[in-house]
């Protein structure tokens, strides 16, 4: 055997030899499970298991906000969410591919959660969040564009300690003259907005444009306008389907919308 052939065979197999020692060497992940989800974890099983309870409470209110709890045998068994808490952060990013930024996500294909272990702005922000996403889609559906904002609106609402908070917020911001347009809150690309302030500015509208929705007409009137939208229709054309008889143009809806909040029109 030529030298160069046996340093390429038996290289080879020396590279295969320590990659599987290294996966050998990963410890597994550990398993909580309740009756919607199972949690993945690499850390203190104490975590893992608040992180189950609060979920199944989330998914308890959420499913009462939007009438999903009527939807019985959803999320169960086979079905359940799989959350993935990873111990650090820098284990996150590097097997999740995510940005720097990204503090965990929602997978819709998998029907997952993943994150890693950062304490109680997980658990109070961004575990509703992405349940709010799963639950949001999975009952409205994929089909045709519901809007950012509203996607997004009904998330950051189902924050516990943003709903607290948000028209008391959005007052202050009309008060001193500013707010989007809805026209305007449904076309910008978020990506692409350019200071702090706006993106600010345009989560909590959209925020308080949700509580508007529906603490004012109920969460049926709202699933109803989101499936108008995911069908193709324009949210002017929408709005006569899901309120035919408390506002049926998008001049209304802001006119209603500010005065709940208690801005200036």
């Amino acid at each position: 055997m030529k030298r160069k052939d046996f340093f390429l065979r038996w290289g080879s197999v020396f590279f295969w030899v320590l990659l599987t020692a290294f996966a050998a060497a990963q410890e597994p992940w550990k398993e909580v499970r309740g009756d919607h989800f199972i949690v993945h974890h690499f850390g203190e099983e104490s975590f893992a298991q608040e992180v189950l309870r609060r979920a199944e409470q989330y998914y308890k209110q959420i499913g009462e906000d939007l009438g999903y709890e009527r939807r019985s045998a959803f999320w169960q068994w086979d079905n359940r969410v799989n959350i993935y808490i990873y111990k650090t952060k820098e284990d996150f990013i590097k097997n999740s591919g995510r940005a720097e930024w990204s503090e965990g996500y929602a997978d819709y294909t998998k029907k997952a959660i993943i994150s890693y272990e950062w304490g109680k702005d997980f658990l109070e922000a961004l575990l509703p969040h992405e349940i709010t996403h799963l639950i949001f889609r999975d009952y409205v559906g994929f089909r045709g564009e519901v809007p950012v904002w509203l996607d997004e609106g009904i998330a950051q609402w189902e924050e516990p300690a943003k709903r607290k908070v948000v028209r008391s917020v959005m007052h202050a911001y009309l008060y001193d003259g500013k707010g989007y347009t809805i026209k305007d809150l449904t076309t910008i690309d978020i990506s692409n907005v350019p200071t702090k302030l706006a993106v600010n500015l345009f989560y909590v509208q959209a925020a308080s444009l949700v509580d508007f929705l529906v603490t004012a007409y109920g969460p049926d009137n709202f699933v109803f306008f989101c499936r108008q939208l995911r069908d193709g229709k324009s949210i002017e054309a929408a709005l006569p389907f899901a309120y035919p008889t408390q506002m049926r143009t998008v001049q209304e809806l802001e006119e209603k919308w500010k005065a709940y909040v208690g801005g200036s029109s």
